[in-house]
């Protein structure tokens, strides 16, 4: 399990910020298809529904790229 540095338009960028981005625009479209179907409605404080989607997210992609 190596990370390796990106070489992004000559700048060296860490793998977990690219994760990191993906990951947000992810969330961006999971917690717009929770609210269509109207599962934020149903959650408690529904920024901490986004924030738990957004964890989920990127911990499953890390775990995609560690394998």
């Amino acid at each position: 399990m190596k990370f390796h540095e990106v070489a992004l338009f000559g700048v060296c960028v860490a793998p977990i910020s690219i994760m990191m981005i993906a990951a947000w625009l992810l969330s961006i479209a999971l917690r717009r298809l929770a609210d269509r179907v109207g599962l934020l409605r149903l959650a408690w404080h529904p920024a901490l529904f986004g924030f738990a989607i957004y964890i989920i997210t990127l911990s499953t992609i890390v775990l995609m790229a560690a394998r």
